[in-house]
C-alpha cells in the first residue's frame, strides 16, 4: 500500500495543474506581504496593539465578502473572478511598494491593503474552491485536496523563511516587489484555464440567494458537523497567538520559529504519504477523529516542559489538523451541487478563517488570566471534549459514507452525464 500522494488529478486535468502552480507561486509572494506587512507597521509606530489590529480591520471584509463573493461564485464565470480578483492582489502590491519607497511611508495604507486584500480574498476563494469539482474527477476529490493542502504548507513552511531573509537583509520594498512579481507570474497560468460559466440553475447574487445557500448547508447535518467541528478546534486550541509566551516559559526563546514552522511541518508530512487519504470513504469519522486528535496534541504541549517534545506536539496538531482539512474538502466538493457551490465555499471560507482569528483572542485572553500553559492545555482539552459531544449531537457526520451517502451518490452521477469538453491549451480572451 503506497502512502505517496495520489497524482491521478495532477495527471488527468491540464487546469488543475495550471490553477495548483498558480496557487503555489502566489502563496510564497503572499507569504512575503504576510511577513512585511507587521514588520512595517512595528518599524512605523512602534506598537503591538497597531500591528494585532491588522486581523481586526481584516475580519470584517472577510466576513462579509465572504458570502457575497460566495453568491458572485455561482453567478459568474468562475474563471473570470479569479482572474480580476487575483489582478486587484497584484495592484494591492503596487500600492505597498509604492508607499514603502517613500521617504515617509505612511501607516494608513497598510491598513487599508489589508483590508481590501482581505475582501478581494473573500471573493476569490469561494470561486476557486467551486472550480476545483468542476476540473477533477469526482472520486479524485481527496486526492486533489490532498495535492491543494500539499501547495499550501509548502508556502506555510518555506514562505515565512524566505520573507525573514528578504525583509531582514533585502528590505521591504524587494519583499513587496517580489510579491508583486509573483502575482503577475501566478495570473499568466490563470488566464489559461477554460472559461467556467455560472451553472444555468444558479441564481443571481443577492440576499436571498445567500440565505439559500445557509438554508441548504441548515439541511444538511453533515455539513454542519464539518463547519463545527473546524469551529471548535480552531477557536479552542489554536495555540498561535501564545507561543512567544509559550517559548519564553520553556527557557527556550531560540525555538520560536521552530514553533511556528512545527504544525506547517506536521501538515506537510501529512501531505507527502496521503496516498492512503483515497482509499478512507468515512469521511465524516476521519473529520471528527483528527480534531480530536489535534487537541489532544495541542494540550500536551502545553503540559509538557521538555521543548522538544513540544515541538513534536506541535509537529503531530498540525498532521491532524491537515487529515481533518483533506476529509472536509472531500465531502464538501463530492456532495454539494454545482449551482450551490459557491455560496457554500462561502460559508466553509468562515468556518475556517473566523475560527483561528478568534481563537488567538481566546488564547491571549486565557493566557492572561490564568497563564500562557493552561491557556494551551486548557484549550487542548476543551477541544477534544467539544468534538466528542459534537460526534453525540450530529450522527449524521459519524455516518456519512462516500460510498453510500445520497448526495454524493447524486452527485456522481450528474459528473458521469456530464460530457464536458476536453480542457483547452489557450482559454477565451478575458473580456469586462
Amino acid at each position: 500500500m503506497t502512502l505517496l500522494p495520489d497524482l491521478a488529478p495532477w495527471k488527468a486535468s491540464l487546469d488543475f495543474r495550471r490553477l495548483w502552480l498558480s496557487g503555489l507561486i502566489s502563496n510564497f509572494g503572499s507569504f512575503l506581504t504576510f511577513v512585511a506587512l507587521p514588520v512595517q507597521l512595528k518599524d512605523l509606530t512602534g506598537s503591538a496593539a497597531a500591528v494585532g489590529a491588522i486581523g481586526a480591520v481584516e475580519l470584517l471584509p472577510l466576513i462579509l465578502c465572504g458570502l457575497y463573493g460566495g453568491a458572485l461564485a455561482d453567478a459568474f464565470d468562475k474563471r473570470r473572478l479569479i482572474v480580476w480578483t487575483e489582478a486587484g492582489q497584484g495592484l494591492l502590491s503596487v500600492a505597498l511598494l509604492g508607499n514603502a519607497l517613500l521617504p515617509h511611508p505612511a501607516v494608513w495604507p497598510l491598513y487599508l491593503v489589508a483590508a481590501l486584500s482581505s475582501a478581494m480574498g473573500a471573493v476569490q476563494r469561494p470561486a476557486l474552491d467551486s472550480l476545483w469539482p468542476r476540473i477533477v474527477a469526482h472520486d479524485d476529490m481527496a486526492a486533489a485536496a490532498s495535492l491543494n493542502s500539499f501547495r499550501w504548507t509548502v508556502g506555510g513552511v518555506a514562505g515565512p523563511a524566505l520573507a525573514g531573509v528578504v525583509v531582514a537583509y533585502a528590505g521591504l520594498g524587494w519583499a513587496y516587489a517580489t510579491d508583486l512579481l509573483t502575482f503577475a507570474v501566478s495570473l499568466a497560468f490563470m488566464v489559461r484555464i477554460a472559461p467556467s460559466p455560472a451553472s444555468h440553475e444558479a441564481a443571481k447574487p443577492s440576499l436571498q440567494a445567500i440565505a439559500e445557500g445557509a438554508r441548504y448547508a441548515w439541511s444538511r447535518k453533515d455539513l454542519l458537523g464539518t463547519y463545527a467541528v473546524d469551529l471548535a478546534a480552531m477557536f479552542l486550541a489554536m495555540p498561535l497567538a501564545v507561543l512567544p509566551f509559550l517559548a519564553d516559559d520553556l527557557d527556550a526563546p531560540w525555538s520560536l520559529g521552530l514553533m511556528y514552522a512545527a504544525l506547517p511541518a506536521g501538515a506537510l508530512l501529512v501531505s507527502l504519504t496521503s496516498g492512503w487519504t483515497s482509499r478512507v470513504h468515512r469521511h465524516g469519522r476521519m473529520v471528527a477523529l483528527a480534531a480530536t486528535g489535534f487537541g489532544v496534541a495541542v494540550a500536551g504541549a502545553g503540559l509538557c516542559r521538555n521543548v522538544w517534545l513540544v515541538l513534536l506536539l506541535l509537529a503531530a496538531s498540525g498532521a491532524f489538523d491537515m487529515v481533518s482539512g483533506v476529509f472536509r474538502s472531500a465531502m464538501w466538493n463530492q456532495t454539494i451541487p454545482d449551482e450551490l457551490r459557491g455560496r457554500l465555499a462561502g460559508i466553509e471560507l468562515l468556518s475556517y478563517s473566523v475560527g483561528p482569528q478568534l481563537g488567538q483572542v481566546r488564547a491571549g485572553g486565557v493566557a492572561a488570566w490564568a497563564g500562557v500553559r493552561a491557556s494551551v492545555w486548557s484549550g487542548g482539552l476543551a477541544c477534544a471534549g467539544a468534538i466528542g459531544l459534537l460526534a453525540l449531537c450530529l450522527p449524521g457526520l459519524m455516518r456519512y459514507d462516500a460510498r453510500t451517502d445520497e448526495h454524493a451518490i447524486r452527485m456522481r452521477e450528474r459528473r458521469a452525464a456530464a460530457t464536458p469538453p476536453a480542457p483547452k491549451d489557450v482559454a477565451e480572451p478575458i473580456t469586462g
